[in-house]
């Protein structure tokens, strides 16, 4: 069964920055093109930025410039690098393949105060 385990979110003020990290499972990890989400509350769940299997990434345009995409296959592990936060970055940060399946984590809430 696939596990996702987000961790690294917190209270920062704007301008900050905050690492969150994924860890996940081997197969699934290996073989997808995987993504960051974010869900504010009363707000759908959105695609913040992903990255392939080969390492090319792609970010919305509200994360351009300041959020960065990584992931270490010895470590079966997606990074978010969170830059410049801004207080419409607070959300609940999920991790998921792209396309995402049904399965989803726990999430890891991020906070900025402006």
């Amino acid at each position: 069964q696939v596990q996702l385990v987000e961790s690294g979110g917190g209270l920062v003020q704007a301008g900050g920055s905050l690492r969150l990290s994924c860890a996940a499972s081997r197969n699934f990890f290996s073989a997808n093109t995987m993504g960051w989400y974010r869900q504010a509350p009363g707000k759908q769940r959105d695609l913040v930025a992903h990255i392939t299997r080969g390492g090319n990434t792609h970010y919305a345009s509200s994360v351009q410039g300041r959020f960065t995409i990584s992931r270490d296959s010895a470590k079966n592990t997606v990074y978010l690098q969170m830059n410049s936060l801004k207080a419409e970055d607070t959300a609940n940060y999920y991790c998921n393949a792209v396309p995402s399946i049904s399965r989803w984590g726990q999430g890891t809430q991020v906070t900025v105060s402006s």
